[in-house]
């Protein structure tokens, strides 16, 4: 009887087990980066679905557990990523993408150069190409805008009217105010922004910190996003060293964990 009950144990674990691992679900997700993340191609190649990101990075699929998704753009390096039980289970995934650097081969052209940069200059033949110096106009010389950042700086762009009397308004910049759309664009900007902040932190502190101060995994994501909400996350965080940064995960642990008993956990 008892050898029964064990086989029978042992049959209803492995269906359950099989029901869980073959069941699929849709599952929701952000791709951040520095530059541009709409239109970057998820593609479950387990199952041979795709989809695309829209404006914000967001994307829905469906997957199931040990599903590989595969994040293919032009202007970033290839990722992949493996579905696990913890994206499962919270249906949701964060995802920071590197820049994709071009890099030529090493190529012997003409002289042999020393790596010394006065030497080099004065020995090599190469031409200095022109830039926007040489003829006279303006130029451009700091980071990249993001497309959201752009909008932005489009929302406050366009020509003063005269009005009379020396006085001239902002047509554009005035109805953008207005209509709440300049507002809009500066809260996806800085939601944008606190994401590839946080994304940075969790790949660089997540190990360290939570040896520090455990927590279950489950709850971590929650965590992370809970020190995001911060109104002083980015004030504390950006171009900060690991150890500010640390200090001030440990100050949102205590928070955290007074909010978890208030809620029961």
């Amino acid at each position: 009887m008892v050898k029964t009950n064990s086989y029978f144990l042992v049959v209803l674990c492995c269906f359950v087990f099989s029901s869980i691992y073959s069941q699929t679900i849709e599952i929701e997700g952000v791709v951040t980066g520095s530059t541009d993340v709409e239109n970057i191609h998820v593609i479950n190649k387990t199952s041979n679905k795709f989809t695309t990101t829209n404006k914000l990075g967001a994307f829905t699929i469906q997957v199931k557990l040990s599903d590989t998704l595969v994040f293919s753009s032009v202007q970033y390096n290839l990722h992949s990523i493996l579905i696990t039980p913890k994206i499962i289970s919270e249906k949701r995934m964060m995802v920071f993408l590197e820049d994709k650097v071009n890099e030529l081969g090493e190529v012997l052209v003409g002289k042999v150069l020393t790596g010394s940069l006065d030497s080099d200059i004065k020995n090599s033949d190469a031409e200095r190409p022109i830039n926007f110096y040489d003829v006279g106009l303006p130029g451009y010389k700091g980071k990249p805008k993001t497309q959201s950042e752009r909008r932005l700086y489009e929302a406050d762009a366009g020509k003063y009217v005269y009005v009379g009397l020396g006085v001239g308004l902002n047509l554009n910049k005035i109805l953008n105010k207005i209509s709440g759309r300049t507002k809009k664009l500066k809260d996806r900007v800085e939601k944008e922004n606190n994401d590839v902040l946080l994304e940075r932190i969790k790949a660089n502190l997540t190990e360290d910190f939570f040896v520090t101060y455990p927590l279950d995994e489950t709850l971590r994501t929650d965590f992370f996003y809970f020190c995001s909400d911060d109104e002083n996350f980015e004030k504390r965080c950006k171009d900060k060293s690991d150890i500010e940064v640390f200090e001030f995960l440990a100050e949102k642990m205590a928070a955290y964990k007074v909010n978890l008993k208030l809620k029961g956990n």
